[in-house]
């Protein structure tokens, strides 16, 4: 299974991250939840320290655009394999600076691929 990263990850159940939290552990992924918030989802701690990740597969943002150039470093020193933009979140240039990087990008919806079977 895909070990993710869900950047936005949210206590708050009205929130696409958060169902994206208990998606991606119903298929049976490794999660690791990191916000700017302390709480909890799906069992698990949300983090808000920028946690060392080891073999990240995928990272899925629901972070806006407009915030995302703070995790740049992050995103990018984590070398996932891919990073996904959710709707809302698509990002040129941080899509540029993967590309350079080899990371692939998508711009979909974690939950649609869930749901299909093309996650």
């Amino acid at each position: 299974m895909k070990k993710t990263l869900v950047l936005g990850a949210t206590d708050n159940p009205a929130r696409y991250a958060y169902r994206a939290v208990h998606q991606l552990k119903n298929h049976g992924h490794e999660v690791v939840p990191v916000g700017i918030r302390k709480g909890s989802v799906a069992g698990l701690e949300i983090r808000n320290d920028r946690p060392a990740a080891e073999a990240v597969d995928t990272v899925t943002l629901y972070v806006g655009p407009q915030n995302q150039p703070a995790w740049y470093d992050y995103i990018l020193d984590l070398n996932p394999k891919r990073i996904i933009f959710n709707p809302g979140t698509e990002n040129p240039e941080l899509e540029e600076l993967a590309h350079q990087r080899g990371i692939k990008t998508e711009e979909a919806c974690t939950l649609v691929m869930l749901s299909v079977g093309q996650y």
